[in-house]
């Protein structure tokens, strides 16, 4: 067309239509690159992906948009041919001009409206665009010249095998995709130097790595009294939920009289607010949630009935709260990548504190990959009956006959937090019982019938083989149960007992200051019902055990991380409250049970409530774990010496110029002594009337600690054993402790004298001493 000498008349055409040519010859280039940036991608990035691949195409074709307009092109320009072949066919006859008019008309005709001013944007880019493709290029001969061949760091001797693992596993979960793992060596290197943490970072990725986050800022925290917002954050859809919330509100107006006596005693000090996730793991759809359809049929409420009060505490105190009942709403609050859970967080943890249970610890690990390696110090595990070291410790655990369905998480031993002080070695949270007021008091004095008892006892197979001694107590006393049923009442539940079904919580109280008399029959164990009971005014009757129930010897508690001895059916009942408002006798002996009716019938009791079963109680406590409770952070090492022992003293004390390391509770508490043969260090700090504390075993466990007992040692050795430190007269054998998460306040052994880090305790409160607060 060029090389032709056309008429005046055609110019305007056919500098339109060079013009078109000019941008299908740009387009056709367009197209070649983004054709080779397509094929090469995967190979660029295996070689060295400064951005990931699928980032680098949609950058390069400029997305559908740009990819429509280049097909648009390619249809013009087919039409422009045709038409000029037509064109070149003509002759000079006097319908030249019509014949290009028209072909000018539909030249405009086929343009769409600002295609060329597109096309224009689009070419602007391609200089860029071919620099990017040269730098890419260069970046390939770099990897291909061993940029990415694996590392072999002594400091990261697992990354080999780190590396060998995703070459044939990485698409076993999109999230590995998520995070840009394509199947080169190159991707794998930066995945397991950026997100996961066994390779060495890259050096030629520092343009690239993760910006630091920022830590969250220092808020105080402020005392509330309005459980309005707690109450639309715990939600509704399940009937456990309900029962929570109908508690919740039940007990507001104490919980926020306790917090206005908490506030003063504190004189205001400085609290920090900290952001906790609340993670009821056994009320999630994945876990059964066996709970939720038995709240209205006399299942076991203690659980609910804890958790109720660990979130409205928390509330309480002025935290930044957030509740998950299933796993979705885990997920998002901890940022969980898509797939199967096993990647990392997409970004730092969100929280302080972590609230769960075994069933959320569970849940946390099949979607937080080693995530929760990283934070599991943060977590707290709620546990009805305690988690002891040798169980918790998983490789210990696994040789020594200690493994069982819910140990071996290798937490510190103070993060598993239980109803009762089961053992010092975990923490005592607790829960709260209904305080009564004056009026309430002299209701009960005014009220209470002599000659009433009530069985604890809601389901009907803990009635059975009772015959005898409910026998026995109806000589004095009229009985009262509360057994859930649906059609008839339970053959198990003799005719005499005036049974009343499950009763609604405020029922049951009144039913409980009218009793003299609340017994129970072996089971349920160490739940919350005696010590509202109690509470009410009642005095609590319960069997003991002979022998004391164990794993060894009682089905219920197989498969339970604890070795305790089971002395009766409320421990702490008997161990902490005791007579008069508790009494413990053997009820297979007659003689023994009726005489104990007979001493109830005859003592008179007023309305009792352990200070931290109340609310006040339970938010010091609370608090006091939430400040200070920071060094599970930290590795629990072993402090320098010298360290010496003071003449005539059992406390320990620090040789001059060596600073006492920080510790919570204050070392001014500790009280060392050594155990008799056989006996556990729980047991020997309670002979003395003090409270073994797992928090001390780092500052007495070395050889100095010995010699300040006057203890002769023919030899210190260290090694994995929850007994030591110990030591055996006979042999004159001294033993350390190897590894910290085995120190244990529980277990025993006949050859050893344990030494035991004690400490005093706050009148009604076990779990802090005098001076930690």
């Amino acid at each position: 067309i060029l090389t032709v000498d056309p008429p005046s008349s055609l110019l305007p055409c056919l500098n339109s239509l060079v013009f078109l040519l000019l941008i299908f010859v740009a387009g056709i280039g367009f197209f070649s690159l983004c054709f080779l940036m397509t094929s090469l991608g995967g190979q660029f990035s295996a070689k060295r992906p400064g951005d990931t691949p699928f980032t680098m195409r949609a950058e390069v074709l400029g997305g559908p948009e740009s990819r429509g307009v280049l097909r648009k092109i390619s249809d013009m320009l087919e039409v422009i041919m045709k038409r000029m072949d037509t064109l070149s066919k003509l002759g000079n006859t006097t319908t030249d001009s019509h014949r290009l008019d028209e072909l000018s008309s539909a030249l405009d005709r086929i343009q769409p409206i600002g295609l060329v001013e597109r096309i224009q944007a689009i070419a602007q880019n391609m200089s860029d665009m071919a620099v990017k493709v040269e730098q890419i290029l260069q970046r390939s001969l770099d990897g291909a010249t061993g940029q990415c061949e694996v590392p072999k760091d002594p400091h990261y001797p697992d990354c080999p095998s780190k590396v060998d693992w995703m070459r044939a596993r990485w698409t076993s979960d999109p999230c590995y995709a998520f995070y840009g793992v394509d199947g080169s060596d190159c991707s794998f290197l930066i995945y397991l130097s950026e997100v996961e943490w066994f390779c060495p970072p890259l050096t030629w990725r520092n343009q690239t790595t993760t910006p630091t986050h920022k830590p969250f800022p220092k808020k105080q925290a402020a005392f509330r009294s309005d459980i309005g917002a707690l109450l639309e954050q715990v939600g509704t859809g399940k009937e456990s939920l309900s029962f929570m919330k109908r508690r919740m509100r039940r007990l507001a107006a104490q919980w926020a009289s306790a917090a206005r006596r908490l506030d003063d005693s504190l004189r205001s000090q400085w609290r920090e607010q900290k952001r906790i996730l609340v993670h009821v793991g056994f009320l999630t759809e994945e876990s059964g949630d066996v709970f939720s359809p038995k709240v209205l049929k006399g299942g076991p409420l203690g659980e609910m009935v804890q958790w109720a009060d660990i979130l409205t505490a928390l509330h309480i105190l002025g935290h930044n709260l957030k509740i998950s009942v299933s796993l979705k709403e885990l997920q998002g609050f901890l940022g969980v990548p898509p797939g199967r859970g096993s990647c990392p967080l997409t970004g730092p943890l969100p929280f302080d504190l972590i609230y769960t249970d075994y069933h959320g610890l569970q849940q946390m690990r099949q979607h937080m990959g080693l995530s929760l390696r990283k934070y599991k110090c943060h977590i707290r595990v709620i546990d009805t009956f305690g988690t002891e070291p040798a169980y918790n410790h998983e490789d210990y655990a696994t040789l020594h006959g200690y493994r069982t369905n819910w140990g071996y998480w290798n937490l510190n031993c103070r993060q598993y937090m239980t109803m009762f002080p089961h053992t010092p070695d975990n923490s005592f949270m607790g829960f709260v019982a209904e305080e009564l007021n004056d009026t309430e008091r002299l209701s009960i004095q005014r009220n209470k019938v002599d000659s009433m008892a009530v069985v604890y006892g809601k389901e009907a197979s803990m009635w059975k083989g009772k015959e005898r001694f409910l026998a026995i107590l109806h000589r004095y006393m009229d009985i009262h149960g509360t057994v859930y049923y649906e059609t008839q009442r339970p053959p198990e539940v003799p005719a005499f007992v005036k049974n009343h079904g499950l009763l609604p919580q405020q029922e049951l109280q009144q039913l409980l200051r009218k009793a003299k008399l609340f017994i129970g029959f072996g089971f349920p164990y160490e739940g919350p019902a005696p010590l509202e009971a109690i509470a009410n005014g009642c005095i609590f009757l319960q069997p003991m055990f002979k022998p004391s129930h164990s794993s060894l010897n009682h089905e219920f508690f197989k498969g339970k991380p604890t070795s305790r001895q089971v002395s009766s059916q409320h421990p702490y009942a008997e161990q902490y409250i005791g007579r008069p408002h508790v009494i413990t006798v053997d009820f297979n002996n007659s003689q023994e049970f009726e005489s104990a009716i007979r001493d109830i019938m005859r003592t008179k009791v007023e309305p009792y409530l352990p200070y931290e079963y109340t609310c006040e109680g339970m938010l010091e406590r609370v608090h006091a774990y939430i400040q200070n409770q920071v060094g599970l952070c930290s590795s629990p090492g072993i402090p320098p010496s010298p360290f010496v022992l003071l003449p005539n003293s059992s406390a320990l004390a620090w040789a001059s110029n060596i600073s006492t390391p920080p510790s919570w509770p204050p070392l001014s508490a500790l009280r060392l002594l050594a155990s008799l043969e056989g006996q556990s260090c729980i047991d020997a700090c309670q002979s003395a009337g003090l409270i073994c504390e797992p928090a001390f075993y780092r500052f007495v466990n070395i050889k100095e600690a010995f010699s300040g007992l006057e203890v002769q040692c023919e030899g210190v050795e260290a090694e994995l054993n929850h007994i030591f430190p110990a030591f055996s007269v006979e042999s004159s054998e001294c033993g350390l402790q190897k590894d910290p998460l085995l120190f244990s306040c529980a277990g025993a052994n006949n050859k050893y004298h344990r030494l035991c880090p004690c400490r005093d305790y706050r009148k009604g409160q076990v779990a802090l001493c005098r001076d930690c607060l």
